[in-house]
């Protein structure tokens, strides 16, 4: 713990309160499939349908919550949608007697939680601009720490009841939200939209007034080229669920060697940061260079999965694949927050949105060739995504050169 206490103590506090919100979600996202098919009793398509709905919603939420931000302002936006959250956690349990109104519900969860991603991580960018890549990469880190703690509880909550999972998330989003509050009162008005630019204080941001939205979405080498090759990461990455998992199982192995290979993925995140500061360090300086050498560990680990596909070449490519999860997930929102300005909100939602089409897509189109020929259809699959995504953001990182985005650029 030594290291954190070099960090002030509102960075402190805040990563507590990501750690708890963290662990809070993960009771939560393992158990819906189960949840579905045990306690509701529908067939299995229905539970996929269901996440289906969740993730179309989380794209929604995504590119609401960039392009509300400051129109809303921070705190309307995050307490707001924080609450929304928990509310509609709150009523599962109510509303799980009726099919419809459950998959409504879903939908509705997916969105507002969503909606206050982007607006978390443009505030940190704003409010912590002198460390902002270094403190994305602390709130990665401490994020996973709280997934690790939610779904070793989750299976027990489980066990007891499925419905205290989902209360239990609902009580984090409410507590997250209440802690937002709390800390965005404290530290000023500074954080609300309509405050000025104020480059002493980069947690003052906001956009001139009559900015407009078609021009922003003009700026493609922006985020385009980022948000696909994203999406076809997480395309190829779909091979765990639909490909490895089922393998498996059908290989007469037990589905506990497969969330073993989720442990490494933990336990890498916390052992593995020297080795990722090294590549950071000496190859990938940069953030879009980062999301380059991200995307070439991925490939890798697809590769590894295509030329071998047996227990030990899985346990080499999770250890691949984690070191490129590593690069990539604190450089997406310092590379934005780094390049935009004051219109990170939105090209985090925007980016964040096309990236999300990769998780809803992919298990369907996995599972559509795992059903055709098994693990080696899906590894070739995942393979082609890993070269389209290094392809995508090597055009991204060469297409924004010099590119930083200020208020009235257009003028």
């Amino acid at each position: 713990m030594r290291w954190l206490k070099t960090y002030p103590r509102e960075i402190q506090v805040f990563l507590f309160a990501s750690l708890i919100n963290a662990a809070g979600g993960s009771l939560m996202w393992p158990l819906v499939t189960l949840f579905v098919y045990q306690e509701l009793d529908r067939p299995m398509r229905d539970a996929g349908f269901v996440v289906l709905l969740q993730s179309l919603g989380g794209i929604v939420g995504q590119l609401l919550g960039g392009t509300l931000y400051h129109r809303l302002g921070v705190k309307k936006l995050i307490v707001g949608s924080l609450l929304m959250n928990g509310l509609l956690l709150f009523m599962l349990p109510i509303v799980s007697d009726n099919w419809h109104l459950f998959m409504g519900t879903m939908v509705l969860i997916g969105l507002f939680n969503s909606m206050s991603l982007p607006a978390i991580q443009a505030f940190i960018g704003f409010r912590f601009a002198d460390r902002r890549g270094e403190l994305f990469n602390i709130v990665y880190v401490a994020n996973n720490i709280g997934v690790a703690l939610g779904t070793a509880l989750c299976g027990i909550l489980a066990d007891i009841s499925f419905y205290l999972s989902f209360v239990l998330n609902g009580i984090s989003c409410v507590l997250f939200a209440g802690f937002f509050y709390v800390y965005l009162k404290r530290i000023g008005e500074g954080t609300e939209a309509g405050a000025p630019i104020d480059e002493n204080n980069p947690g003052r941001p906001k956009m001139e007034k009559g900015e407009s939205t078609i021009w922003l979405l003009g700026q493609v080498r922006v985020y385009l080229f980022m948000g696909v090759a994203t999406l076809f990461l997480w395309l190829g990455n779909s091979i765990w669920n639909t490909g490895v998992s089922p393998f498996i199982v059908s290989s007469g192995m037990l589905i506990s060697y497969y969330s073993l290979l989720w442990t490494l993925n933990g336990m890498l995140i916390f052992v593995g940061q020297p080795f990722v500061n090294l590549v950071r360090r000496l190859v990938a300086q940069t953030a879009q260079a980062q999301l380059t050498a991200s995307a070439v560990f991925y490939l890798l680990g697809y590769i590894v999965i295509l030329g071998f596909h047996n227990y030990p070449a899985f346990i080499a490519a999770m250890i691949l694949t984690t070191f490129g999860e590593m690069l990539m997930s604190p450089a997406i929102p310092s590379f934005v927050s780094e390049r935009t300005g004051a219109y990170a909100p939105f090209y985090l939602g925007v980016a964040g949105g096309i990236g999300a089409v990769g998780r809803v897509i992919g298990p369907y189109v996995m599972g559509i060739f795992y059903d055709q020929g098994g693990i080696i259809p899906v590894s070739w699959v995942a393979v082609a995504a890993g070269v389209l995504s290094l392809g995508f953001y090597v055009v991204h990182s060469i297409a924004q050169r010099g590119v930083i985005l200020r208020p009235r650029d257009h003028a």
